[in-house]
């Protein structure tokens, strides 16, 4: 069984605010299953799914960001996942990359994310597969960066014109993951880790 998981925090304030880009994106791969995640196991809302001929528990987990980690374990163990470098993908959002865009790692460090820092904690490794979800400003015309005010811009609802760059960003998530099920992590970063032109 294969593991998604898609960082986040509950409540409903938080819904669509950057920091929940992991739920969001696991939201939109349940409903192109049409399922809902709703079962409870191992501290988070669960469904499973059959994707790319793969069953996968997808989960949210119900604690907040900073201790995503707790869940995580649990669901490992309970799953019994031997080796997650191979079963277990974590979906975040990464202030320092652009709303629009994606990257498909499979190890690194926490980059001052909470949740990753915990995740990797609680697993006793930096060796598992992560989706980036870009969610930080876009360059300037001229190519400056903005940078976006930390967590008060992360915790902040997202903008409707925000909103709907995500929306695109989501379904490539969800080929993202697909790809990785079907031809592999090497391949599914080649199609998905360049920079789309806007």
């Amino acid at each position: 069984m294969k593991l998604i998981i898609g960082l986040g925090n509950p409540g409903i304030e938080y819904q669509f605010t950057p920091h929940n880009a992991g739920f969001l994106a696991v939201d939109r791969i349940a409903e192109y299953c049409n399922v809902t995640i709703a079962n409870r196991r191992g501290r988070a809302l669960t469904s499973k799914v059959t994707l790319a001929g793969h069953e996968v528990l997808l989960a949210k987990p119900e604690t907040f960001m900073n201790l995503s980690g707790l869940s995580a374990a649990a669901l490992v163990r309970e799953l019994e996942i031997p080796i997650p470098s191979q079963d277990v993908i974590v979906i975040y959002d990464e202030l320092d990359l652009p709303l629009g865009t994606i990257r498909i790692r499979e190890r690194g460090s926490a980059n001052g994310h909470n949740g990753v820092k915990s995740i990797s904690g609680a697993l006793g490794t930096e060796e598992w597969l992560r989706i980036r979800v870009g969610v930080g400003k876009p360059a300037l015309a001229d190519g400056r960066e903005v940078k976006a005010g930390g967590k008060d811009y992360l915790l902040s609802p997202m903008r409707k014109q925000e909103l709907a760059v995500l929306d695109e960003v989501l379904d490539r998530v969800r080929g993202a993951v697909n790809a990785i099920f079907t031809r592999g992590v090497s391949a599914a970063m080649n199609e998905f880790n360049r920079t789309v032109e806007g």
